[in-house]
């Protein structure tokens, strides 16, 4: 087994402007791509596995892997190739541009192929999960934080990125490894499981230096954190430095899932709750509105007291205030202030703090 693990780390290392309409378009078919090939992933049982049709997503998947060990992100990989398709993925195999974790990706093919190899196992699936796994823990930056596209790009891609989880998916995977939970039907060699090990530790370390303290006092996370600094960042013109209350809510979570917690993750999963508590909307609610243009529907916000609590995507680092962008950066207090394009087309809400409240008093009961 140290051969094998020996091998493939070598292996490895050896290796115009849009129009508002426009990008509202491209976005949308983004979030479709992203939802149907991961909700693909998830929605088949073991039966499905286990048969000729899953052979052919897999041969596709083991297609869209890189020789670096990444998969492109928002790739239908279900769907039928072409031979010119299949030709033109095999020419791409040495170019590692383009392997990222964003929208779940690379986590999510690495889940496809511990699946099918549960149901029929076969070495080029281990081997692919392998590389995969040694691309995930190369990418990790030397303070434990995680780029959104390995090899980088220039830009806020180089961000340690919370966003839509994606430090969190990676590091949730490292801690199945670890924990020899079998959630994943591959087991790595001894080796690579105790790089995992220390690529999880490494990247809580970077958790808990990133959580912002707001006069002292510790609160939540941004979206993007600075590589060097480690300060919240800004990404896209719409997506400003802030307090996050959509990826501070799956960072919590994940601190609270570590056994025997040291002092430094109760202190931070406390004053993470806090915050939460602290900057809760109420009385309100989000609705599509019918705008008497066909089935053309605006995003508006609505009272309704007995709505379930929410959160703000983005909140000010020195007083919590919520605050919408349109694609020009300037912060507006409404969602009713910015244009119907940004309102719409983005997520300006967040519900998934519930679910930190929810579980906060059963796991601080565990820890006592």
């Amino acid at each position: 087994m140290k051969k094998i693990a020996t091998i493939l780390i070598l292996m490895f290392f050896t290796v115009s402007c849009k129009s508002a309409a426009q990008y509202k378009k491209t976005e949308d078919q983004e979030h479709s791509k992203i939802t149907d090939w991961n909700k693909f992933i998830v929605s088949k049982d073991d039966n499905w596995y286990a048969t000729e049709e899953a052979q052919k997503v897999a041969e596709n998947v083991l297609l869209y892997q890189r020789d670096f060990g990444g998969w492109p992100k928002n790739t239908q990989m279900q769907n039928q190739l072409s031979q010119a398709e299949k030709k033109q993925l095999l020419e791409l195999k040495s170019d590692p541009n383009g392997c990222t974790i964003d929208n779940g990706a690379t986590v999510q093919e690495m889940l496809f192929l511990s699946k099918i190899n549960k149901q029929q196992p076969n070495e080029k699936y281990k081997n692919a999960f392998f590389r995969g796994l040694m691309y995930l823990i190369s990418a990790q930056y030397a303070n434990g934080g995680f780029p959104q596209f390995f090899p980088l790009k220039k830009g806020y891609a180089k961000h340690i990125t919370y966003n839509d989880d994606a430090m969190v998916n990676v590091l949730k995977l490292f801690k199945e490894i670890k924990d020899n939970s079998n959630y994943y039907s591959i087991v790595p060699p001894a080796e690579i499981v105790s790089m995992a090990q220390t690529a999880f530790d490494k990247g809580i370390d970077c958790i808990l230096k990133t959580q912002y303290k707001q006069k002292g006092v510790l609160t939540s996370w941004c979206a993007q954190h600075d590589e060097v600094t480690l300060l919240p960042a800004d990404a896209r013109a719409f997506e400003l430095a802030s307090l996050s209350g959509k990826e501070s809510a799956k960072i919590t979570l994940l601190l609270m899932s570590i056994e025997n917690p040291s002092k430094e993750i109760v202190d931070a999963v406390e004053a993470a709750v806090l915050w939460f508590e602290k900057t809760k909307i109420t009385g309100i609610k989000i609705e599509n509105v019918p705008t008497g243009d066909g089935d053309k529907t605006d995003r508006t916000v609505v009272e309704s007291p007995d709505a379930e609590p929410l959160w703000a995507r983005f909140m000010e680092l020195d007083n919590n205030k919520p605050f919408f962008c349109d694609r020009d950066g300037v912060k507006k207090a409404t969602l009713a202030e910015i244009g119907y394009e940004r309102r719409n087309g983005y997520g300006w809400y967040a519900s998934e703090p519930r679910e930190v409240l929810k579980k906060y008093q059963d796991w601080k009961s565990k820890i006592k």
